[in-house]
């Protein structure tokens, strides 16, 4: 194993849950309207301090993506996806971006989001951009 090299965050930053590792910046963020299987997602440009996994077909509520899932390079907690590609034209905006997941992630005051006691178990990225 290799010395762990992390990159510094400034603004109002969404880390991990779990190790506090720095993900990405608010400002970064597209939307915040997107749900995942747990509740609510962030739509991000870009994220720092993450692995990516596998890419893989996944159908979604807006249809089917190629994805990857993304990993904390702190602790190894999946922490959302990115979008590889996108099958049908009017997703394409999608590719290349990456979801974190609220549940997830620590928000820049330090909040957290929990899961309810019955989440919404439907889909996997609706959006209203």
């Amino acid at each position: 194993m290799g010395r762990l090299f992390l990159m510094h965050l400034d603004g109002n930053v969404y880390s991990c849950k779990h190790c506090r590792t720095q993900l990405g910046v608010a400002s970064d963020i597209i939307s915040k309207a997107f749900h995942c299987r747990h509740g609510k997602a962030y739509l991000f440009h870009k994220v720092a301090n993450v692995t990516s996994g596998v890419k893989e077909d996944r159908m979604m509520m807006t249809g089917m993506h190629t994805v990857s899932d993304i990993f904390c390079v702190g602790c190894g907690s999946i922490v959302g996806w990115k979008y590889e590609a996108a099958h049908e034209k009017s997703q394409r905006y999608k590719e290349g971006k990456f979801i974190l997941e609220k549940y997830k992630v620590s928000g820049p005051d330090g909040s957290q989001y929990w899961i309810p006691q019955d989440p919404h178990l439907g889909g996997s990225d609706a959006d209203d951009i």
